[in-house]
């Protein structure tokens, strides 16, 4: 992976160094992450240069979620069962240190891989991202997310999408 190493957070994570510039996800990674993984709230996953793999240089959260049909677009809605609520996967945090420009596109790589793979053992429809700004929305609408036409700061991909990607 282009020399880095992907894996799930562990205490040998350096968490205090990881700095992207916006400081609610520093203070996350550094105080809330481990405490989300003890209580079974969010999966945290982080990306690590082979050559220093205590340092995390850029991280992503996964966890569950549903969206409501009615809440969908027309032309997904159709192809859909009718029930309440649609399952899917919430990437809500993704975030790269400020050293490694560029990281974003392959941390979301990794974490659609993820979500593609788990939606083979648990049924997932969707994946589910948050854009805290116009930027990170841009970023994702880049790869083929969609407004949720409720929810304007929150992106879809539907699950086929993903695995064709």
């Amino acid at each position: 992976m282009n020399g880095f190493l992907c894996e799930a957070l562990s205490k040998t994570h350096d968490r205090k160094r990881f700095d992207c510039g916006v400081s609610a996800l520093n203070a996350y990674l550094a105080r809330s992450a481990n405490q989300d993984v003890k209580r079974k709230v969010a999966a945290v996953f982080v990306m690590c240069p082979q050559a220093e793999p205590e340092r995390i240089a850029g991280f992503y959260t996964l966890c569950s979620t549903s969206v409501e049909l009615t809440g969908l677009p027309d032309e997904l809605k159709k192809r859909l069962p009718r029930y309440p609520q649609v399952p899917g996967i919430l990437i809500g945090r993704l975030a790269r240190d400020d050293d490694f420009p560029g990281l974003g596109s392959l941390l979301l790589a990794d974490a659609l891989a993820r979500c593609v793979a788990a939606s083979t053992q648990i049924a997932a429809t969707l994946i589910v991202v948050d854009a805290k700004d116009l930027a990170a929305q841009s970023f994702y609408e880049k790869y083929g997310f969609k407004t949720l036409p409720n929810l304007p700061s929150r992106l879809f991909m539907s699950m086929s999408i993903a695995e064709k990607l």
